[in-house]
């Protein structure tokens, strides 16, 4: 009898994810599910119109996939994108509002969170010295606070503080420049900065530039550095808006709003070099609507990737290939809404939840651990201008 575990993968994906640096990070058959009976959620929306308040509280049912609406976590103005500590002990959001104290700019709000009910009080805030801020992260020691400003094509960063505040900015970096397409790429457009796996840099896609702008980061003296160390060029007018890594942390995958495509990109971790392995178009076939993919995220086992697509409102699963990490088409799945921005795939990788912007309701689909499909569960609930969906670990 073999000693080997059984990971769900052959000898042979085994031995080439290995030499990807991704194999350590594919998980066991038998750890897509949880005894907890319920999960709970995040919703960031827009309060312009003044029909709802802030951050939501979803509750999930692993059983199921109903959705139940569970409370107001947190009062804020437009709060369009929300990230939690490492630690989980605090979360953070953007305030995509037009001025501060009568100048054009955006805020980021931390708050302290209560591990048990998700409510979150507020502990800070600060101006991101840049409009429009539209994404925020920690780096991965818990240590550091980053947003990127999408109208003006910036990256702010802060300390964070104990107990989850943020103190002043403590780094900025302005882009420059512009691409082909005059009506949104006239400048640079900052729409995700994230931190890599080794912690070592932080990449930012920039959709005014098709550019993935890498700096490095040094997270003990809590500086990065504002000259880049390697780009990942793409197609002009491709338009770069979200970003995911592969657990193993050599391949990140990108998707591309402006000519809706996903592309992969093979990542050195020790110089932050990206290399372009390919790149698919989002839903197969030319759509016969206009289409702006959104948002990016991989199942937990790293063998299948989704992204969301607004205008087309659909849902595209990609298996990812064990050898090559190339992408292949499995899926396009309507949302059963309209303008599907964020979602999430949950810890278990049981279920998919997905926010439709414009139709104002949050859906659960069902994924198949084998094909990576999903499955509508029928389960939905109304939530107003739903943009974020963030899981966190506290169950009922």
């Amino acid at each position: 009898m073999s000693s080997e575990p059984d990971t769900g993968l052959s000898r042979r994906d085994f031995i080439a994810l290995s030499a990807l640096g991704i194999a350590g990070c594919a998980l066991p058959r038998g750890a897509a599910t949880t005894p907890e009976k319920d999960r709970m959620l995040y919703v960031g929306t827009y309060t312009d119109d003044h029909r709802n308040k802030g951050i939501y509280l979803l509750r999930l049912s692993l059983a199921t996939g109903a959705l139940t609406l569970a409370g107001v976590a947190a009062e804020t103005a437009n709060p369009s994108f929300v990230a939690l500590s490492p630690s989980g002990d605090a979360a953070f959001a953007v305030n995509e509002i037009g001025d501060v104290d009568g100048k054009p700019g955006g805020m980021v709000t931390a708050f302290r969170r209560d591990p048990g009910s998700g409510t979150l009080g507020p502990a800070d805030t600060e101006s991101t010295r840049g409009t429009a801020p539209c994404y925020v992260s920690t780096d991965r020691s818990g240590r550091l606070l980053f947003v990127a400003n999408y109208s003006s094509g910036s990256v702010a960063m802060f300390p964070i503080v104990a107990g989850g505040g943020i103190s002043a900015m403590s780094g900025f970096i302005q882009h420059h420049g512009h691409g082909p397409n005059a009506e949104r790429q006239e400048g640079p457009h900052a729409h995700c900065v994230i931190p890599d796996p080794g912690n070592n840099f932080i990449l930012v896609a920039d959709l005014g530039l098709d550019r993935i702008m890498v700096y490095r980061l040094d997270a003990n003296a809590g500086t990065v550095s504002t000259s880049t160390s390697a780009q990942g060029i793409l197609p002009p007018g491709s338009g770069p808006r979200h970003l995911a890594f592969h657990p193993g942390g050599r391949v990140v995958y990108v998707t591309n709003e402006l000519n809706s495509t996903v592309s992969a990109f093979r990542y050195d971790p020790e110089t932050g070099s990206l290399t372009v392995l390919q790149t698919v178009p989002a839903v197969g076939e030319q759509p016969s609507v206009p289409n702006a993919p959104a948002d990016i995220h991989l199942h937990p086992s790293g063998r299948f990737l989704y992204m969301s697509n607004r205008g087309h409102n659909s849902i595209s699963v990609f298996a990812i290939d064990a050898t090559s990490a190339l992408l292949a088409p499995v899926q396009v799945v309507s949302t059963d809404g309209d303008w599907p921005r964020n979602f999430a795939v949950d810890p278990s990788g049981d279920f998919l939840i997905v926010a439709n912007q414009r139709s104002d309701s949050v859906h659960s689909f069902r994924i198949d651990a084998a094909t990576g499909r999903l499955t509508p569960t029928g389960q939905r609930v109304t939530v107003p201008v739903p943009v974020c969906i963030r899981y966190f670990s506290a169950s009922a």
